[in-house]
Parts: C-alpha cells; sequence; structure tokens
C-alpha cells in the first residue's frame, strides 16, 4: 500500500451554517454532493474533489480538537488577507526562511487553525507585518 495524496479532512461543527460560510466565502470552497449519511453536515470541494467534509456534532470544550492544523495550497496572497479582513478574521502572517512560501494562519468559527501556503513569488500587500520566520499562535 501506498500513501498517494491527502483525501480530506473532516472538521466537527455545532454550527455548520456558520461554518459552511466561513470555507465559502472566505476561502472559496464549493459545496457539493454529499452522500445521505445520518447525521448533519456538508462537503466542500475545490478543484472538483471533496476536500473538506464538515459534520454536525457536539462540540467538546476545548474546540481545538487532535488536528493541529489544516493546510490549503493557494493563490492571491493579497485579495486572501483582503477577504480576512473584511470579514474581521484574526491571523498572522509568515514567510519561511529557505523556501520563501508564505504561510498565513487563522481559526475557523469552531477553534480549527487553518493555514494557507503561497507562493513565494506572489506580492505582500504593501506595509505587511509579518510574525517572523514561522507560525504564531493564533
Amino acid at each position: 500500500m501506498a500513501i498517494q495524496g491527502m483525501n480530506h479532512f473532516n472538521v466537527l461543527t455545532d454550527d455548520v451554517e456558520a461554518t459552511r460560510r466561513f470555507y465559502v466565502n472566505i476561502l472559496g470552497l464549493t459545496v457539493g454532493q454529499r452522500p445521505p449519511f445520518s447525521f448533519g453536515g456538508i462537503w466542500l470541494y475545490a478543484g472538483g474533489k471533496p476536500i473538506l467534509h464538515i459534520s454536525e456534532d457536539e462540540m467538546p470544550k476545548n474546540r481545538a480538537g487532535v488536528i493541529d492544523h489544516i493546510a490549503f495550497t493557494s493563490s492571491d496572497l493579497r485579495g486572501t488577507l483582503a477577504s480576512l479582513d473584511r470579514n474581521a478574521v484574526p491571523y498572522s502572517v509568515s514567510q519561511q526562511v529557505q523556501t520563501g512560501i508564505w504561510q498565513v494562519f487563522f481559526r475557523d468559527p469552531m477553534g480549527a487553525k487553518v493555514e494557507l501556503d503561497f507562493d513565494p513569488a506572489e506580492q505582500p500587500p504593501v506595509g505587511l507585518k509579518t510574525s517572523g520566520a514561522g507560525p504564531r499562535a493564533v
């Protein structure tokens, strides 16, 4: 058996609609077909593939869960930061020292940490203050 790539992440939520709005309106994922499970939820797609499953359930007191974060390869650094700003989503930005990859970190409505990775060639907004060489807690 060989691993061939990431299939999907599953995020628990006690507010499917708020979670849907976050990932659709801010990150640009799209809602797609989902099997008729016995519990609520939705599947979100990127590039025609269901990469983020959202399952309705009771949330634990510590909402961060056991997954440290989920990361997406992304594009349009400036537009993404503008969207986060418009939606009042706190975030941090760093640029990896060796690779130059731009990393943006923030939390979804249920407390899951999200990382967006951008090509080093992308230009940041003028005056952007980064958090240094690595991620900062958000």
